[in-house]
C-alpha cells in the first residue's frame, strides 16, 4: 500500500476508524475520485471508474479492512469492516469494486485456499487488477445448485471443463470466475460438486451478455467447450465444492450488514416524503410499505449478526423492493412509462426476487433450516 496507511494501522478504536473514514469519503467524494453506490451488481457503465475508485482506496489503505496484511488488507476486525460499509452507505459511495470479488471469491479463498492461491489472487483483487465473476446458476440449475450439470473432468493433471451458465454478471469484464462443476457424475448430487478458480480468459470459454428489459448487459450467458483447467484452479478438495458454495452464499445473503439498514431507512424516508404528496389511496399503500419496511429494519438492527437472518432479510426486502416501484410506478401514472431512473429501477424490480435465490427458495430456507419444518416434498 502506498504510504498514509502504516499511520492509520494504529487508529483500531471504531470511533477513530469511523471519523478516517467519514474524512477519506469526503475529500475522495469533492475531488471526483469516488464511484457512486450501485449495488451487489456492478453496472456496466462504471467498469472502469470503479476500478480505479477500488485502486484508490487500496492505495489510500481502506481495501481489505479485515484482510490479513500479508494478502495487502489492514488486519483489523470485521467490526471495520462493517463501519467501512455504513459510511459508504451514507455518503452513497461503493465500498468495494464488486460482490462477487471482494466478498465472495476474496473470503472463499482466504477461508479454503492455499498460500499459493491466497499470494495470487487475493492482492490483485484488492487492487481492481482483478475483477470476479460467479459462475453457479444454470439454464436448467437455477436456485437449484444441486441440480448442475456442467462437468469438469479429470484429465491427468488438468480438468476438462463443459457445460453453460447463466445470470454471470460482469462475466464480460472478468478476468476470473468462482465456478461450480461436477467432478464425481456418479456421487450423490451434492458430493458430486467441486470449486474451481477459473481463468475466463482460457481457450473455450465463451461469454454472451443478455440484454435486459433496461436496455443495460449486466448479465451473461457462459459456454465452455473442451476448456483445459490446471489442477491447481481447485480450491478445496474434490467433491467438497458444495461446502465451500454454501458459506459463499451465506457472505452473499449476510454481505449487507448494517449498512442494509442504512439503506433501508433512507428509502423509507422517502417513502414519508412521498405520501405527504399524494391522495389517501396512495398514503394508505405507502403505509403499508412503511410498516413492512420499519418492523424489517428493526428486525435487523436486533438481530442482524444473527447468519438465520439473512434468507429472512434476503425475502423481505426483495418482496418490499418490488412492491415499493410498483406502488411508486401507480402513483406516477403515465409518468411513468417516460425514461428515466425510476423507470429503470420498475423495470430492474423484479430480477430481484430472483437473484441470490429466489423468494421461493427463500421461503423453504426460512422453513426448512430457521424453523425446522419438514422439508419440502422432492417430485
Amino acid at each position: 500500500m502506498e504510504t498514509g496507511s502504516e499511520e492509520m494501522g494504529t487508529e483500531t478504536s471504531l470511533d477513530a476508524f469511523r471519523a478516517g473514514a467519514v474524512q477519506f469519503l469526503s475529500e475522495a467524494v469533492d475531488a471526483g475520485e469516488a464511484c457512486p453506490a450501485y449495488g451487489a451488481i456492478l453496472v456496466p457503465a462504471l467498469h472502469e471508474r470503479a476500478r480505479r475508485w477500488q485502486r484508490y482506496c487500496y492505495d489510500g489503505g481502506w481495501a481489505g479492512l479485515h484482510w490479513p496484511a500479508a494478502c495487502g488488507g489492514r488486519g483489523l476486525s470485521r467490526d471495520h469492516t462493517g463501519v467501512w460499509m455504513e459510511e459508504c452507505e451514507r455518503a452513497a459511495v461503493a465500498p468495494y469494486l464488486n460482490l462477487q470479488g471482494i466478498v465472495l471469491a476474496g473470503e472463499a479463498i482466504m477461508r479454503t485456499g492455499t498460500d499459493r492461491q491466497r499470494e495470487q489472487f487475493l492482492r490483485p483483487t484488492l487492487t481492481g487488477e482483478m475483477l470476479w465473476c460467479q459462475l453457479f446458476s444454470e439454464p436448467g440449475a437455477g436456485s437449484d445448485l444441486g441440480g448442475l450439470g456442467t462437468s469438469a473432468v479429470p484429465d491427468g493433471n488438468r480438468f476438462v471443463l463443459n457445460g453453460q451458465k447463466v445470470w454471470s454478471s460482469n462475466a464480460q469484464f472478468a478476468e476470473y470466475g468462482i465456478l461450480m462443476a461436477r467432478t464425481e457424475p456418479d456421487a450423490p448430487k451434492h458430493r458430486g460438486i467441486s470449486f474451481f478458480l477459473l481463468d475466463m480468459k482460457l481457450p473455450g470459454v465463451e461469454v454472451r451478455p443478455i440484454q435486459q428489459m433496461t436496455g443495460d448487459r449486466e448479465f451473461c450467458e457462459v459456454f465452455f467447450d473442451d476448456v483445459s483447467m490446471p489442477a491447481d484452479a481447485l480450491l478445496g478438495e474434490r467433491g467438497g465444492g458444495w461446502g465451500v458454495a454454501m458459506a459463499v452464499l451465506e457472505d452473499e445473503r449476510g454481505g449487507a450488514g448494517a449498512s442494509g439498514v442504512i439503506s433501508l431507512r433512507k428509502r423509507l424516508s422517502k417513502m414519508i416524503t412521498a405520501a405527504g404528496e399524494t391522495g389517501p389511496l396512495g398514503r394508505q399503500s405507502l403505509a403499508d410499505l412503511l410498516a413492512r419496511g420499519s418492523a424489517l429494519a428493526a428486525l435487523m438492527e436486533l438481530h442482524g449478526a444473527d447468519p438465520r437472518m439473512a434468507p429472512v432479510a434476503k425475502l423481505a426486502n426483495s418482496e418490499l423492493g418490488y412492491d415499493e416501484v410498483e406502488i411508486g410506478a401507480g402513483l406516477r401514472g403515465a409518468d411513468a412509462m417516460l425514461a428515466g431512473t425510476e423507470t429503470e429501477a420498475f423495470l430492474y424490480a423484479p430480477g430481484m426476487r430472483i437473484a441470490g435465490g429466489t423468494s421461493e427458495i427463500q421461503r423453504n430456507i426460512i422453513g426448512e433450516r430457521v424453523l425446522g419444518l419438514p422439508r419440502e416434498p422432492s417430485p
